[in-house]
Order: structure tokens, then C-alpha cells, then sequence
């Protein structure tokens, strides 16, 4: 079924907070205290994720070169803890609770833009031509 593409952010913003109200269940001194507060930081985090992220990621490139990739965990996890930072109602205390909240949402994010994508669209086609002369 193909969605609108309106409704399908719409949709997505709102299960990305789903998602931030989830987080405290398993990590335990992540703290999100309304469902508007998981609105807005959805809201931040994909701006920031759409915005800045990028331009951090290029900027820091030698390094994450260095690390294989690693270091975009780090700057996912600082990333995110701003944004709780600027939210009133989202409380992350630390780097660490930050590093594995990051994680753990960049994975549920992940699940909810499969759950979402059209089985119709292909991405990437792959053609193999085997032809034995």
C-alpha cells in the first residue's frame, strides 16, 4: 500500500516518540516524562539527524576513518544528548546513558522505517548475466 508521502512522516514522527517512550522501559536512568516531551525530541532528532549530522560526520571524517565507522556512535550519542538537553521533560545524566539510548533508538528508528517502506519500491537492483559461451 502506498502512503502519502505526508502521512507517511507524519506516521513516522509519531512512531519515532513511540519509540523515545520505550527506551526508558529497558534502559533504566533514561527518563522521558510525557508523550509530548518524546514528540519534540523526535521532532529535534530528526532535524538534527537531517541537518547537522552530516556536517559533524564530514568534519570528524579522518577520525572515523581511523575507527572504522565507530566514532559516528559517539557522535550520534552526543547528538542526542543535547537534544535531551534542550527538551525539558527527556533526562539523560550521562554519556554512557546517552551512547546506549542513541543506539538502542537509531536500531527501533531503523525497525520503524522497515515497517514503514513500500515492498514495491526497489532501492537496489542487483542483475547478474551468467552467460557460458
Amino acid at each position: 500500500m502506498k502512503l502519502d508521502p505526508r502521512l507517511k512522516l507524519a506516521l513516522q514522527w509519531l512512531l519515532n516518540a513511540v519509540a523515545l517512550m520505550l527506551l526508558p522501559e529497558v534502559i533504566s536512568s533514561f527518563q522521558v516524562e510525557s508523550y509530548a516531551a518524546a514528540l519534540i525530541t523526535a521532532l529535534l532528532l530528526g532535524l538534527i539527524n537531517a541537518l547537522i549530522r552530516p556536517i559533524l560526520i564530514l568534519i570528524t571524517l579522518p577520525i572515523t576513518l581511523l575507527s572504522l565507522g565507530l566514532f559516528t556512535l559517539v557522535i550520534n550519542a552526543f547528538l542526542f544528548w543535547g537534544v535531551a538537553k534542550l527538551v525539558s521533560g527527556v533526562h539523560v545524566p550521562d554519556f554512557s546513558t546517552a551512547f546506549w539510548s542513541a543506539l538502542l533508538y537509531s536500531l527501533l528508528t531503523w525497525l520503524v522505517n522497515i515497517a514503514l517502506a513500500d515492498p514495491r519500491e526497489k532501492r537496489i537492483s542487483v542483475v547478474i548475466d551468467r552467460r557460458w559461451k
